[in-house]
């Protein structure tokens, strides 16, 4: 597994929300460090973090032990630049596939990512992301063959351009983990992830 990469996107301002996604309180930690604690309990073998809007302030804030910071300096770009800037972090030629964890997206089990790791592997499909009652979730797999075409998506559409070009090459998990289709855009969000304990 070590030639699998976990990515975290955290460089947002989460101006809706008011405060740092990254910095929410949960679970006795934050929502990023709920997430690069699943990571380092899967079976990736790197972790890449990208910060942005308020780098210095979750650098003081988050341990990040192994996983290293990217800072993606043209966050306002949006989402696709941060993961082009984690991407652009990887060891040439050394990574199989990456999972994509967003961070408005915490819910996420080491579990989980390990059955989307051995899915990828099984089944050699290009992308794999899990399903809770017939939705689309996250974290994304993406196969190591697809990184080129991230990196001529457009900037405005996402990686969402790449998942909708290769409809066939698709893998869906199926899961119990509701985790994998909450997310926080607002208090109401919020309020609703503070009532469920962390995942293992």
């Amino acid at each position: 597994m070590e030639r699998i990469a976990g990515i975290i996107l955290a460089a947002g301002e989460s101006s809706r929300l008011g405060e740092d996604k990254a910095l929410l309180a949960w679970g006795g930690g934050t929502f990023l460090g709920n997430l690069v604690a699943a990571l380092k309990n899967s079976p990736v073998g790197l972790v890449r973090v990208v910060l942005g809007a308020n780098a210095a302030e979750v650098e003081r804030r988050v341990k990040f032990g192994t996983a290293e910071v990217v800072v993606n300096h043209d966050w306002q770009k949006g989402q696709l630049s941060s993961l082009l800037a984690a991407l652009d972090s990887l060891p040439s030629g050394l990574v199989e596939a990456a999972v994509v964890c967003l961070v408005d997206h915490p819910c996420v089990s080491s579990q989980l990512i390990q059955t989307l790791i051995e899915k990828f592997q099984e089944s050699e499909k290009l992308i794999v992301l899990p399903t809770y009652q017939g939705r689309r979730g996250h974290p994304v797999l993406f196969s190591a063959k697809l990184f080129r075409e991230l990196r001529a998506a457009p900037l405005e559409v996402g990686a969402r351009h790449v998942v909708r070009q290769h409809a066939g090459d698709i893998l869906e998990v199926a899961t119990e983990e509701e985790g994998v289709v909450l997310n926080i855009d607002d208090r109401e969000g919020y309020e609703k992830i503070l009532r469920r304990p962390p995942p293992h």
